[in-house]
């Protein structure tokens, strides 16, 4: 990364293929992964950059929050490197990375105050965003993350990990006011969230309405083709399930961006950023237009995990002197501090 926002080169080791077979992520084989593939990614990420260890000024790497063995496998192989070569080490709170992608993309359209709503498969965080990246949280949620929901409600109905992007496609084929799932309230803090009641309604429906054959089929289709197309899956799918699909959405999106534009509101927001792996979900992204201030996205590719947003996000800090000691340690939860 260079100056904050010019990325030089990007690579990411995915790891979907290993962990799809198990309907989600296995901590224990995500670290191993992790470790066997980071040498090759960081040398390769070097080489595409035409960069050698001598022109870094810094490397930055997430301290957490995070599945603790595989930032161990990171911020081990970062305190190497800046051991040998004498760099600062900077530790990047995970969420203030998605938001950073946001920003890389953004420019000056990311006005302050802003709203900032991370929403991925283990996240779903609003916060108050203010000049020099200052944050305050508003809400999150109680229960599952946003994208968890999508992953488990996927799951329940025999479709392939990761479900968000199944399910987002199959949304554009059915009604959204097809099947009515009620609105959640919150105690206490109006702009919390939680998904776990929807997750619910989902499986008493499915209980409801005999859907056990066309369950095992698509299972059956899964194990036999690793990646069905979305032709396959839509041909295993009637429309009431369909309907099912996109009233789901439907609701998830509500919850999303009626909490956002509320926080907005609240704060007198000039600007919404919206980050995280659902942050690719076609439909969140058009209804967003609806927001009362400009709803910004990072391109799919810097919506899912990756490091040029810890970059992103380490540059500010990079620029102040700030750094982290050697001693910094990974952590499973990790609050972003104002």
């Amino acid at each position: 990364m260079e100056d904050g926002r010019r990325i030089l080169s990007s690579v990411v080791a995915s790891q979907l293929d290993v962990h799809g077979k198990y309907g989600g992520v296995v901590p224990e084989l995500a670290s191993r992964e992790h470790l066997r593939a980071i040498t090759l990614v960081t040398r390769q990420a070097m080489e595409q950059a035409g960069c050698s260890y001598s022109e870094l000024h810094a490397v930055a790497a997430t301290e957490g929050p995070g599945l603790v063995g595989s930032l161990l496998v990171g911020l081990t192989y970062a305190k190497a490197i800046c051991f040998s070569r004498g760099l600062p080490l900077i530790g990047v709170n995970h969420i203030e990375g998605h938001i950073h992608a946001v920003a890389m993309d953004a420019g000056n359209d990311l006005q302050f105050p802003a709203v900032a709503l991370v929403v991925s498969g283990g996240h779903t965080h609003l916060f108050e965003m203010r000049e020099g990246y200052l944050y305050r949280l508003l809400g999150k949620t109680r229960d599952d993350a946003a994208g968890e929901a999508y992953d488990k409600v996927a799951k329940l109905l025999g479709y392939e990990y990761p479900g968000g992007p199944v399910l987002d496609r199959l949304a554009d084929f059915g009604d959204p006011r097809g099947v009515r799932f009620s609105k959640v309230k919150m105690k206490g803090n109006p702009l919390d969230f939680s998904f776990s009641g929807l997750k619910t309604a989902v499986l008493r429906w499915v209980e409801a309405h005999a859907m056990e054959e066309e369950i095992t089929a698509r299972r059956v289709l899964l194990r036999e083709t690793p990646r069905p197309t979305m032709e396959q899956w839509i041909a295993l799918t009637p429309k009431s399930t369909l309907d099912l699909i996109a009233s789901f959405q439907a609701t998830v999106i509500e919850e999303l961006l009626s909490r956002a534009q509320a926080a907005a509101e609240e704060i007198g927001a000039r600007s919404i950023a919206i980050s995280g792996g659902v942050a690719c979900n076609r439909g969140l992204r058009t209804a967003a237009r609806r927001l009362s201030c400009p709803a910004l996205f990072p391109t799919p590719a810097l919506s899912t995990d990756n490091a040029a947003m810890i970059a992103a996000a380490a540059y500010p800090k990079l620029q102040r002197g700030e750094s982290s000691p050697m001693s910094l340690r990974a952590k499973a939860s990790l609050a972003l501090a104002p």
